[in-house]
């Protein structure tokens, strides 16, 4: 087998030395850059040096968790796309990792091309710039595509990756029922793994940054975000 080309720059940070060598050895021969760190402190130096297209994030890490790397990632201004890994399996932790804002969050022990076609969804999206870079208004919520912000009576949203694309989606669509199916394609990408329920799931998500008044449910069919 030969090497993929070159796909992008990937920040693995995981204190385990076995789980950071699969990683690394699996995604260098995928094509990437791989760039890896043992605690937050190296992960946050990392990523201002590396400036990486996806971070992978261990949230037990020896000096302070993942959760807390990503706040210090994301007042850093690191944007890309982040993906939890951890030993945690409860709901609790699952909903906490990406209510904070991060794009996916995967338990371990995981599957190692359930978990590289997750990147590569990612990946994607974080490197998508839509042609027409302009601002989108509907009614109390303005968003900009090129800087990637989102505003609501002119205050500031901060929004996921995910979030973020979710939500413009529905703004580009306004007034229209969007169905489920076409939010997993169009936000997820045609081949991603999953099912109905991660759009529930990040719709609930805009609904309690951006009010439940917002966006509302076509029953049995989708979504459509209120003018």
């Amino acid at each position: 087998m030969t090497p993929e080309p070159p796909r992008g720059r990937l920040l693995v940070t995981d204190d385990e030395v076995s789980i950071a060598a699969i990683l690394f050895t699996t995604f260098q021969f995928l094509g990437y850059d791989v760039v890896t760190a043992g605690t937050g402190q190296e992960a946050l130096r990392a990523a201002a040096a590396a400036a990486p297209d996806v971070v992978l994030l261990d949230v037990m890490l020896p000096d302070f968790d993942g959760f807390e790397v990503y706040r210090r990632l994301r007042a850093a201004d690191v944007t890309a796309p982040v993906m939890f890994l951890s030993a945690r399996q409860s709901t609790d932790d699952k909903v906490h990792g990406l209510t904070l804002g991060g794009d996916d969050y995967v338990a371990k022990p995981f599957d190692i091309k359930e978990l590289v076609a997750r990147v590569e969804v990612l990946r994607r999206r974080g490197a998508q710039h839509p042609a027409a870079c302009t601002r989108l208004h509907l009614g109390r919520l303005e968003l900009d595509r090129a800087s990637r912000e989102v505003w609501k009576d002119g205050v500031p949203v901060r929004l996921s990756a995910t979030e973020f694309d979710l939500l413009c989606h529905l703004m580009a669509n306004p007034g229209k029922a969007v169905s489920k199916a076409e939010i997993l394609s169009a936000v997820w990408g045609h081949d991603f793994r999953g099912d109905f329920g991660v759009v529930e799931t990040y719709v609930y998500y805009l609904r309690r940054k951006l009010g439940s008044d917002l966006i509302r449910t076509v029953r049995n069919f989708g979504y459509l975000i209120a003018a």
